[in-house]
Formats: C-alpha cells, structure tokens, sequence
C-alpha cells in the first residue's frame, strides 16, 4: 500500500469559500487549496505553499482542524498499482496577502470565491464536505464524524 499525506487549508472570508478546481486525467471538480507534503516539510507549512502555489495568496494558518483518512482502491488510482492510503490534514487558515490567480501547470486550473450557500450546486470532491463538518464542530480528536455515503464520493 502507498501512503500519500497532504495538508488543506479552509479558508472562509464574508461569508465565501476558497475553492481551488482540481483537473486532472479528465477528472476534475472543486476542492480545498492544497497538496501533498513534500520531502520533510510539515503539513502546516506544506498548506501555506499549496495555497500560494494553487490561488496566488498568502496565508497563514489558524488552527489544526482534524484528519480525515481514506483508502484509495488500486483500480481507482490515477498513479500507481497498490492502493493508496491518504492522509489529509485540513487546517482553517486565513488570506495574508498576495493577488488571486490560478495554477499554471500543477493539477488545479482555477481557482475562485464562491458563497458557501452555492457549494450545493457545485462539483466538489468529499474533501470538501468533511473539512466543513471539521470546521463547523472542531472535535477535539480531529476526528471527522462519519458523513453520509453520497458526501463520500466525488459528487
């Protein structure tokens, strides 16, 4: 089995969200800035580099909000042959500075405010459900509650 972790930030701002839009091997849909922990880097560090590199601003990050796992079966791997294992340390963080813009050349293409009421309405990854959820009821664990099966899976 591979193990990824990755670190995202949710970042609210007047009452909208901060959505970057992953578009990658013909699978694309809204998620939470962010990306994979690179070499020794701390997830907390890895979420203010995601954020930059994927929407042009600074951030910094306000506190840790959980860790949601989930287990990606080899069949439905974009890479690799194993299943993967993901870790995904989701963090609430807050704008600093820096101008919106999107990504040139990583796996997200754009990135935008939407209001959080239009997120129904919205192509999101379930990443984006549970960071909600963790930022709504902070557990004290980090420990997502479990979310209904549809919010699981890519909408």
């Amino acid at each position: 089995m591979d193990i990824r972790i990755a670190a995202y930030a949710v970042i609210i701002h007047d009452g909208e969200i901060l959505l970057s839009h992953w578009n990658e091997h013909g699978r694309s849909a809204w998620t939470l800035p962010g990306g994979g922990v690179e070499g020794e880097e701390h997830p907390a560090t890895t979420v203010v580099r995601e954020v930059r590199e994927e929407t042009g601003f600074d951030a910094a990050v306000d506190r840790l909000l959980g860790i949601d796992t989930m287990i990606v079966p080899a069949g439905k791997r974009l890479h690799g042959t194993a299943p993967l294992y993901g870790m995904r340390v989701v963090y609430r963080a807050h704008v600093t500075g820096g101008v919106l813009r999107n990504e040139v050349g990583g796996s997200s293409d754009e990135a935008r405010w939407f209001p959080l009421e239009a997120l129904g309405s919205l192509k999101t990854v379930s990443l984006v459900d549970v960071a909600l959820q963790l930022n709504a009821e902070e557990p004290a664990d980090g420990v997502p509650s479990p979310l209904w099966p549809q919010a699981r899976e890519l909408r």
